[in-house]
């Protein structure tokens, strides 16, 4: 399989750490270091994302999903590791470690984000057609004919009337909302979708809208993407394979179906037998 993404080692520490902590065969208090109170996020953190895949990250809160999405993403800064994208240079080229404006068109033609909280992704008093224009713009069009249909094409996928294009997501619902951050991640056809925790917070009827929504973005664009949340019954239903994350690292890895049946340690087994 052709891979499309590659992180090695990441780390994502908040605090400035001591020897105490920095040694990895140490305990520390979940991911807390006992004697210096840093918090090792996301710890040595390494994995492979492949063409047309779905990878779900799957973990209690403060496990580090979150924090790995935001890396990625280069919200907040790597403390340490590397990460590699194919569409770019290669992928022989680590893009934690290009320039400030390196990661800017990165992040605006190769990678789309999709928030749990829209606040963070949209702009809740611009139009949501202007929300998409911002994304058409970052990454260098200017053509207005051909951004004005790229916006009607694309929240015309996500099932949203035309007629409200002009309208601010503030007025929407929040499945609505989500619809319009996946229509403004996509704009770029990046090769990479981030999403976290999509669904959190909306009804059931909601959620499985938005999860079909996913499941055609992915078979329509061919994109490949990591999917963040703390419910296994959305990982199942959506990805190919599954990291179990604990305590900023990652205790369980292989196919989603595999961790299912047959999971191995006993958080994933906690998080499988309350599905059942």
């Amino acid at each position: 399989m052709l891979q499309v993404m590659k992180v090695d080692e990441l780390t994502v520490r908040y605090g400035g750490g001591c020897d105490y902590c920095k040694n990895p065969d140490n305990p520390l208090e979940k991911n807390r270091c006992p004697r210096c109170r840093s918090v090792w996020a996301v710890r040595d953190l390494s994995i492979e994302l492949y063409k047309s895949e779905i990878l779900g990250v799957v973990g209690e809160s403060g496990s580090g999903k979150t924090t790995l999405m935001r890396a990625l993403y280069f919200d907040i800064p790597a403390t340490s590791g590397r990460a590699y994208i194919d569409a770019y240079h290669g992928g022989e080229i680590d893009i934690f470690s290009v320039s400030s404006q390196q990661q800017r068109a990165i992040r605006n033609n190769l990678l789309g984000m999709v928030y749990q909280n829209p606040i963070l992704g949209l702009l809740m008093s611009y139009s949501s057609g202007g929300n998409i224009a911002q994304k058409l713009i970052a990454a260098g069009d200017r053509n207005v004919a051909k951004m004005r249909g790229r916006t009607s094409e694309l929240l015309d996928h996500m099932e949203i009337p035309l007629n409200r294009v002009k309208e601010p997501p503030k007025n929407f619902s929040g499945g609505m909302q989500q619809r319009v951050q996946i229509s403004k991640a996509i704009a770029n056809n990046p090769p990479v979708l981030l999403l976290d925790e999509v669904t959190t917070g909306l009804d059931l009827s909601v959620q499985a809208k938005v999860l079909d929504l996913v499941r055609m973005v992915q078979k329509r664009l061919n994109i490949s993407i990591i999917v963040v949340s703390h419910d296994l019954a959305v990982i199942r239903m959506l990805s190919d394979r599954t990291i179990v994350m604990l305590d900023g690292k990652i205790v369980e890895h292989g196919f989603t179906d595999q961790i299912m049946e047959d999971p191995q340690h006993k958080f994933t087994q906690t998080l499988v037998h309350s599905l059942i």
